[in-house]
């Protein structure tokens, strides 16, 4: 690669900080960035190299030799020590790494995350930002379109914990506007209702916003995970007989267990019947709605007050990548404006409708909206619908291989979306009584055998309990890296029984 930059002629690299950007600083980001070129995307997406290399806590400490000293460390020690951070971190583009709702590396967001990095701005004002701003409302107003906001707007957070708080924080302004100046101190206790199954985001959102655990009630779910109508509307009643406040219903499409999509249109009649805010959490299976094949999965979205939907997930932007959608234009801003004066002037000399920080919570942001931006700008629509459907045509055909595999049982007969669960049953269990002690031992099986294939570095797959329906630690794989093919699908399943045909 060439090298960055060099200083123009005559022009003096000395400033007097050990920062600057003389040609050995420049020489020294263009080694990091070859070894992460080679290293961390090309020899970290090799289906014969190790997903991770595995140390346990003490024993990285060491590796890593974490102590800071007085003196600089050399541009060899500095260089030894980003070899040691890619080589003993997990290596999320790899294919055979499928234990979280994330995965992948699209270089063309990976680019435009270099690109915000090394500009390095705040993205709370149009003057500080100017590129990023228009970006972003620009990707807000496709995704609004998207979900069939038609005067909607929204912005970018960090995450979908912080979208589903927002959400939640719209939802007690929408009840009473007065909150934002006196407080909850005089108001009856309000009440925020999930699927069983919703994200312990639901929880957080709760606990820092003052509503508290109590008051977040659990709706029960149906056998494929979807919230059932009449408990949600029997809770709603029963709030009301205790003289609390139902105030929201976040509503989920892409559960993160089980992938399962919530019933929209039902959800927002209840809402309405009620007067509460109706939130969806689409962090994960809101992917769906690029694809024409599958949005049909987020039937009833454009009856919600507000969306969150992490890009970073299903579409594979570079973490972190989170939409924060509101179907009534300027709600976010009537909610969250604080008209802080160093930052959002009305006398300047732009457009400061341009000033979108005031509608946010956080003063500092990155400019996430750019990351998915390019990377959608180089694909295009049919790019990205295509990225979606792959998953899950892939999904359903992992569905097909483990329900005609020995030993490997479903959770589920089908999946909504590209989550897929399952048991592995080793030999010595097969045709055995189903009893409590049965189970306790299929329970031991998947955490045996994850902490093989971690030990190893061959592979990374979830697992988990789900208490709420009784059942044992399973398996999850999430389906997303657009690497994956049909032959990879096939090893996972075989190594999965190579790794426990004995326990």
């Amino acid at each position: 690669m060439d090298n960055l930059c060099h200083p123009k002629d005559g022009a003096s690299t000395k400033t007097g900080s050990s920062t600057s950007f003389d040609s050995a600083t420049l020489s020294m980001l263009n080694e990091v960035h070859s070894l992460i070129c080679q290293a961390a995307l090309c020899e970290g997406t090799d289906r014969q190299n190790k997903v991770l290399e595995f140390k346990h806590p003490q024993q990285l400490k060491e590796l890593l030799e974490l102590h800071i000293s007085d003196d600089a460390a050399s541009k060899e020690d500095i260089m030894e020590i980003c070899k040691k951070v890619i080589k003993y971190s997990v290596k999320t583009a790899h294919p055979y790494w499928c234990n979280q709702l994330y995965t992948g590396v699209d270089p063309y967001s990976l680019a435009a995350s270099w690109i915000t990095e090394a500009l390095n701005t705040n993205q709370h004002t149009y003057e500080a930002a100017p590129v990023f701003s228009l970006v972003e409302q620009h990707m807000i107003q496709k995704m609004c379109s998207l979900v069939e906001f038609d005067d909607g707007d929204g912005m970018f957070f960090p995450g979908g914990t912080m979208g589903n708080m927002v959400g939640i924080h719209l939802a007690r302004y929408h009840y009473d506007n007065n909150i934002k100046k006196s407080g909850m101190f005089t108001n009856q206790p309000l009440v925020i209702f999930t699927s069983q199954e919703g994200h312990y985001s639901i929880k957080t959102a709760a606990n820092l916003l003052g509503f508290g655990l109590d008051n977040v009630v659990a709706v029960k779910t149906d056998g494929i995970g979807c919230i059932l109508i009449q408990d949600l509307e029997e809770k709603v009643q029963l709030c009301l007989k205790e003289n609390r406040i139902p105030c929201v219903l976040v509503a989920t499409s892409g559960s993160t267990v089980l992938g399962a999509y919530d019933p929209l249109d039902e959800c927002a009649v209840v809402c309405k019947k009620y007067g509460m805010w109706m939130h969806v959490d689409a962090a994960w299976g809101g992917g769906a709605l690029v694809s024409k094949k599958h949005t049909h999965l987020c039937k009833g979205i454009k009856e919600a007050d507000s969306v969150v939907w992490c890009l970073h997930k299903m579409l594979g932007v570079q973490l972190q990548c989170s939409a924060m959608l509101v179907k009534k234009k300027g709600f976010l801003l009537e909610c969250n404006s604080l008209k802080a004066d160093y930052l959002y002037q009305k006398d300047k000399f732009y457009d400061t409708s341009y000033d979108y920080g005031d509608m946010s919570i956080q003063c500092g942001r990155k400019a996430d909206g750019f990351k998915s931006w390019l990377m959608w700008k180089a694909h295009g629509d049919l790019g990205m619908e295509a990225r979606v459907d792959s998953a899950f045509s892939l999904a359903r055909y992992m569905e097909e291989r483990l329900k005609a595999t020995e030993g490997f049982r479903l959770v589920l007969p089908d999946f909504q979306c590209t989550n897929v669960c399952f048991w592995y049953i080793p030999p010595r269990l097969r045709g055995q009584t189903e009893s409590e002690e049965w189970w306790l031992e299929i329970n031991q099986i998947a955490p045996r055998i994850k902490q093989c294939m971690m030990e190893e570095g061959s592979m990374m797959i979830g697992y988990q309990p789900l208490h709420c329906h009784g059942w044992k630690n399973f398996f999850r794989i999430i389906i997303a890296n657009p690497l994956l093919t049909t032959s990879d699908i096939d090893y996972v399943i075989s190594h999965i029984h190579d790794k426990g045909k004995d326990l």
